[in-house]
């Protein structure tokens, strides 16, 4: 994750509250990588190095540099990966010194604008035989979203939070497909909805506090929090069904793609 938003403060803590669930899409993404063996290899928003720790059990001998913009994820990464060269970077800005073997984008490239510009970029970057593997939440249609826009639009603080979603809208499989073929000799795409069973709708609240709520709540006062929290949960509760144990299945589609030079 690694949007460029000082207000909107990251939370390593937060965001690890789920960590199997969060961790599961990247393995998915990281076992289809055809890429064999790797020398250079990055993680692009590697959020408190989760990803990047997988990244370098897949590919032991490569040197693996981890990127991010959240000065909080890059002191939680550098603790939790000590082998890889961890920097505070912004990836809509950054530049590559070196041809990558693998390039990894986990759940991150959702918060960088103008995909059309982006992933050619780094597709370049990639030597030959290298990948470019991508994994991104594409669940804006859900409840779970459509809530928080809802409240936000409605709310007394509307104003306020006019500009707080900084989401970028993924587009659709053939659009990423024809963007990247041309600069690759496969392109692998595919769609997974996974259902994490979170604790009652207090769980969901929880979930998004650590990812889709971040900015929203960034922009308010503690008061205004409670508030919004309070009718982002009761529009919730209407939308999920909490089952017989208590425990509520949260449907999360995700796209990835894998784009091999």
């Amino acid at each position: 994750m690694t949007p460029t938003q000082p207000a909107a403060a990251w939370s390593a803590d937060q965001y690890l509250k789920f960590e199997d669930e969060r961790t599961r899409p990247v393995r998915d993404l990281l076992a289809a990588v055809p890429t064999p063996a790797a020398r250079h290899a990055v993680d692009l928003g590697c959020g408190p190095g989760n990803s990047t720790e997988l990244l370098m059990a897949r590919y032991p001998g490569a040197a693996v540099l981890a990127i991010d913009s959240s000065d909080d994820m890059v002191r939680a990464a550098r603790q939790r990966v000590p082998g890889a060269a961890v920097e505070l970077a912004d990836i809509a800005a950054w530049e590559s010194k070196v041809e990558w073997d693998v390039m990894l984008a986990n759940a991150v490239l959702q918060w960088v604008p103008d995909h059309a510009t982006l992933l050619p970029r780094l597709a370049r970057a990639l030597a030959p035989g290298g990948s470019l593997a991508i994994q991104m939440p594409d669940n804006l249609a859900e409840p779970c979203h459509i809530a928080i826009g809802r409240v936000a639009r409605e709310g007394r603080w509307r104003t306020k939070l006019a500009a707080a979603d900084t989401r970028t809208p993924i587009r659709p499989a053939d659009w990423y497909h024809a963007l990247l073929r041309p600069l690759s000799s496969r392109v692998d795409i595919w769609r997974t909805t996974y259902h994490h069973p979170l604790a009652g709708i207090d769980g969901v609240v929880e979930w998004f506090k650590g990812s889709a709520l971040r900015p929203f709540l960034a922009s308010l006062a503690a008061a205004e929090q409670a508030e919004f929290l309070a009718q982002y949960r009761a529009l919730l509760a209407a939308a999920y069904r909490v089952q017989p144990d208590g425990t509520v299945l949260l449907p999360f589609p995700r796209l990835f793609i894998v784009a091999t030079r």
